[in-house]
């Protein structure tokens, strides 16, 4: 079996992500998979419909691999995109696909699409300059969490405690970036500081984590210092992770869960999870499991 991870830096490049990346050559190494990191810039794409067995990587025609895991997500550009569905439609399986990336790239997409199924999420607008400040109050209320609608591990996330502060984060906005694409979320107080990671395989849940912030901080994100930890899996749990993954047509999901009171509210979808902090908390593999997913999806068992 012979795949690519589809990753943002070339590996010759610096790779401050590179955990998730050692991991799956390690795992790869192990089971006699032929990996290779490609970036979407070795790339050069021709479109013909007289060679459909070979693509351009590197300036030469070299044949398609049996899979590709794209590891990019929100940082997913057009011209990635435009790589993975040539290989998709030169017959590649991608795992995720790139529609699914590009569902949950978009925070508000990935709102509509669950929400449009009855799932439960927190009651989010869509941010448009100038923000209406009255309505956001009315609908929302104060605390109220404001996102950019492109990012991940934290980046762009902010809490306005008062009404003061957010016309404070609205007037730098639009004095900085004026066309800033945000999405404003209502606070779910029960879960400050803390959420649930839940990581999704081919429509099983395989790991579950809780996320704890570090003191004085509201994300719980483990790549800004949190503190992570097994936690059980519910019905529930198991239910909105699994169901969220599956309408949103994800292969490999990390599903994040807002406590609210006794049940669980879907915070966000990642098609590209890092699994740094579930490995060393929980008593698995992500990439082998990713692995005996693709071969039992591809038949090669």
């Amino acid at each position: 079996m012979e795949g690519w991870i589809l990753y943002r830096y070339s590996p010759t490049e610096s790779n401050p992500g590179s955990y998730e990346i050692n991991r799956f050559i390690e795992a790869a190494n192990k089971r006699n998979i032929r990996l290779r990191v490609v970036s979407p810039k070795q790339f050069d794409l021709v479109v013909t419909r007289d060679d459909r067995k070979s693509i351009v990587l590197d300036g030469k025609s070299v044949p398609l691999p049996d899979f590709i895991i794209p590891r990019m997500g929100a940082k997913s550009t057009y011209f990635a995109f435009a790589v993975i569905r040539q290989l998709e439609r030169m017959g590649v399986h991608s795992f995720n696909s790139s529609q699914s990336i590009g569902i949950v790239k978009d925070k508000m997409f990935t709102q509509q699409v669950l929400a449009a199924s009855d799932l439960p999420v927190p009651k989010t607008m869509l941010a448009k300059q100038p923000v209406n400040i009255e309505l956001v109050e009315k609908q929302l209320g104060f605390p109220a969490v404001v996102k950019t609608i492109l990012g991940s591990q934290g980046r762009g996330v902010f809490l306005c405690d008062t009404r003061s502060g957010f016309e404070d984060l609205m007037q730098l906005v639009s004095a900085t970036e004026s066309k800033a694409n945000m999405i404003i979320q209502e606070f779910i107080k029960s879960s400050k500081g803390r959420d649930l990671r839940v990581f999704v395989i081919g429509g099983k849940v395989v790991a579950c984590m809780e996320r704890l912030a570090k003191e004085g901080d509201f994300k719980a994100n483990f790549s800004r210092g949190g503190e992570v930890r097994q936690f059980k899996i519910s019905p529930e749990i198991e239910w909105l992770a699994t169901e969220s993954a599956r309408i949103l047509g994800l292969d490999i999901a990390g599903i994040d869960l807002l406590f609210d009171g006794e049940h669980f509210k879907i915070c966000e979808a990642n098609s590209s999870p890092g699994f740094r902090g579930i490995e060393s908390c929980c008593n698995i593999s992500i990439p082998d499991e990713i692995y005996d997913f693709i071969k039992i999806r591809l038949g090669l068992f």
